[in-house]
């Protein structure tokens, strides 16, 4: 039988549009949301959206990509889970690990998968081991768009 565990409070680890999607969907599954925020951000939506609200800072950027304080955080105000949003964090397998390392889930892909998916090559050779069709294209300098296209159209 699988042991499920179900989330009952995310920090979102992001900002604006991304963080008021994250806390609604949130909102509708029941799960106490917690947002972070820049001095700048104070008067934010997403800050408005969540349960609970922490100032991360007076920088309006150095603040949201600090994966150590924001999974202490996560941890302080007892978070079971984090939601690293779009862009920002979210490639950054540091704090997938960070997570891990601390017990709190990371709702993404695991330190070791966005490690390797953020090297093309290896993610390549990843997709060609699981079958998948890969593109056998040769980097052959400045080819017209439309013609890059037609050969990868043929090659595929």
């Amino acid at each position: 039988m699988v042991d499920v565990q179900v989330i009952k409070k995310v920090l979102i680890a992001n900002r604006g549009e991304i963080a008021v999607r994250i806390a609604r969907a949130c909102k509708e599954l029941g799960i106490r949301s917690v947002a972070i925020y820049s001095e700048a951000d104070r008067y934010a939506l997403h800050v408005k959206k969540v349960d609970e609200s922490y100032c991360i800072g007076s920088d309006p950027l150095l603040g949201y990509l600090n994966p150590h304080s924001i999974v202490n955080l996560a941890v302080e105000t007892g978070c079971d889970a984090l939601h690293p949003g779009y862009g920002f964090l979210s490639e950054n397998p540091l704090l997938a690990q960070i997570c891990a390392e601390r017990g709190i889930r990371f709702i993404g892909p695991s330190a070791e998968v966005i490690r390797a998916m953020g090297d093309k090559t290896e993610a390549r050779g990843i997709s060609i081991a699981a079958r998948l069709i890969c593109c056998r294209l040769r980097w052959t300098g400045c080819v017209r768009k439309s013609a890059l296209w037609h050969k990868a159209r043929k090659t595929c």
